[in-house]
């Protein structure tokens, strides 16, 4: 998105949600200028000149695309929220539950914000900080920890599994029965995987053990398991003999 809207006016702006669409008509977005796009943890920023950002939350279901100008949506209006067109291409935001425009001091005030742990993407990523984090949680399971984002900001449900998969930890592993050493390096796997996982041609479909409950493990052939986990029954997924930990 910054790649092809950053530096470019905004020559549309389209919501459904009334209360974006009162700042808009307040203050025009139309005009402005889309100075930056990028991410904290799960929050993604669209900057506009004159001091507007817009951050939007996918939670589950959400997700941006980008079309060039003119072109089909692959989905139904109905499910549009939120678009920025610019005389190329067109931003549009489908199913995002989460959409608020902000000032940059409203922003730093934003508590989902203020208190991420250290977001995976960034360069100036704070590892020893994440450890400290990781230890703070004691007795919990280690993936629901990979996905608390108080933790480590950026780590969702499909690589918690295949993260702790690559390590060869348990799931169910507590983080106060490993080592700094481990945790660590469980860090610095989920730093490569979510770098692969944002660059196109990194990506792929071929995962370890998320989504693959019942079949063989891709490495000893063993049954990979499920088994809903933490306060919202996330599903994990792990092969319990290259996972022993």
């Amino acid at each position: 998105m910054h790649r092809v809207l950053a530096g470019h006016p905004v020559t549309r702006f389209d919501t459904a949600y009334a209360h974006l669409d009162r700042v808009n008509v307040d203050t025009p977005i139309v005009g402005r200028t889309v100075e930056k796009c990028g991410s904290v943890g799960k929050h993604l920023l669209i900057w506009f000149s004159g001091d507007l950002i817009l951050r939007t939350h996918m939670r589950m279901n959400g997700s941006w695309h980008l079309y060039p100008a003119g072109q089909r949506w692959r989905r139904p209006r109905r499910d549009m929220r939120v678009v920025v067109a610019t005389a190329d291409f067109e931003a549009v935001a489908f199913n995002v539950p989460v959409a608020e425009l902000h000032t940059g001091a409203s922003l730093t005030r934003n508590e989902d914000l203020r208190h991420l742990g250290p977001d995976l993407l960034a360069e100036e990523f704070d590892a020893a900080e994440a450890v400290r984090r990781m230890r703070e949680r004691g007795s919990e399971a280690m993936a629901d920890v990979l996905l608390n984002q108080r933790v480590m900001a950026g780590l969702g449900n499909i690589y918690k599994s295949e993260v702790l998969f690559l390590r060869g930890v348990s799931p169910f592993t507590p983080a106060s029965a490993l080592t700094d050493e481990e945790l660590a390096g469980i860090i610095e796997t989920a730093r490569k995987v979510m770098r692969i996982n944002v660059r196109p041609e990194g990506r792929g479909d071929r995962l370890w053990v998320y989504g693959r409950a019942g079949q063989p493990c891709r490495r000893c052939r063993t049954r990979i398991e499920m088994r809903k986990q933490g306060m919202d029954a996330r599903v994990t997924f792990w092969c319990p003999q290259c996972q022993p930990r």
